[in-house]
């Protein structure tokens, strides 16, 4: 980190991986890893509020650990498990040598042999290259009792193990969390964190994007695509195209030896962009042709 000064060395480190930032978020992005805060990234799907955590970690050469959230998930499973298959080969070996010693069975088989580290318990470990990046994607999917346990974690660095102990991190770890914003997370939770909304990007800057990450589609197929997708955007659906949505379109379309959008093409690949039938349904007929000339009456010089 100590390559990383100003912002402008976030915008250029992450450029260097094909992420596309802009001034906002590369300013968020450097006082957190200045400050050594948690980074709060709130959103739409698909507009890159993961990707900045595998890039921020590739470009920083640390470990990126993912915590990938769900319904139900629990601190234990978050933290760490006891590998109970190993403890009962351990266990049926003592007792048919004949050499069990239950209380000396019983300490041997709650140590670190056979603890299996989840994400929080991995993050708290010190990590060849530095301190890693904890990526807890998707925190919105929880409930609030794993909130406040996530509350507690992320303010001490540390986690407890009943049988071991505490566990605390000798170097923070660089905390990214990320929301999808289907339920409002607690203001506790962000009231720890720097906090950006990572919103849908501009033409100009959706169009570098595409370029980083698809650099081998023309020019003008870039440019089509880009203001299609930005012209669908402003329309009535149930869930609008992100980014990601963008580059595979792209990537489909060069599959396919495409050199220019059509009603046609539209139609048969559709399903890179948008997910729901209903929205799918939304573009059959004269509204794919619709949409795609507003399009190009955009992309027109004024």
């Amino acid at each position: 980190m100590s390559d990383i000064t100003s912002i402008d060395d976030v915008q250029t480190a992450l450029a260097q991986q094909n992420y596309v930032c802009g001034r906002a978020l590369a300013t968020v992005t450097f006082l957190s890893l200045k400050l050594g805060r948690p980074l709060f990234l709130e959103g739409e799907a698909g507009t890159g509020k993961t990707e900045i955590a595998k890039a921020i970690a590739t470009a920083l050469g640390r470990r990126l650990i993912r915590l990938q959230c769900y319904e139900g998930l629990d601190a234990a499973s978050a933290v760490y498990e006891w590998n109970f298959a190993a403890q009962m080969i351990a266990i049926r070996t003592a007792e048919a040598s004949g050499g069990a010693n239950r209380d000396a069975l019983k300490t041997e088989l709650f140590t670190e042999d056979y603890l299996i580290e989840r994400p929080l318990l991995q993050a708290m470990r010190p990590q060849p290259g530095g301190a890693p990046v904890l990526l807890i994607d998707e925190l919105d999917r929880t409930d609030e009792p794993f909130e406040a346990f996530l509350l507690e974690a992320l303010s001490d660095f540390q986690v407890t193990i009943p049988e071991l102990g505490t566990i605390h991190a000798p170097e923070p770890p660089i905390v990214i969390l990320t929301s999808n914003r289907t339920r409002e997370v607690h203001d506790a939770l962000k009231r720890r964190c720097l906090y950006h909304w990572v919103d849908y990007p501009t033409f100009d800057r959706e169009l570098d994007i595409l370029h980083a990450r698809a650099p081998e589609a023309a020019e003008s197929l870039s440019r089509e695509v880009v203001a299609f997708v930005q012209r669908l955007r402003t329309e009535d659906l149930f869930k609008k195209p992100g980014v990601a949505e963008t580059i595979d379109w792209a990537k489909c379309l060069l599959a396919l030896d495409v050199l220019s959008l059509s009603p046609e093409v539209i139609a048969d690949t559709i399903g890179a962009i948008l997910k729901y039938q209903d929205d799918i349904q939304r573009l059959q007929g004269s509204e794919a042709k619709r949409l795609l000339d507003d399009s190009r009456a955009a992309l027109a010089p004024a």
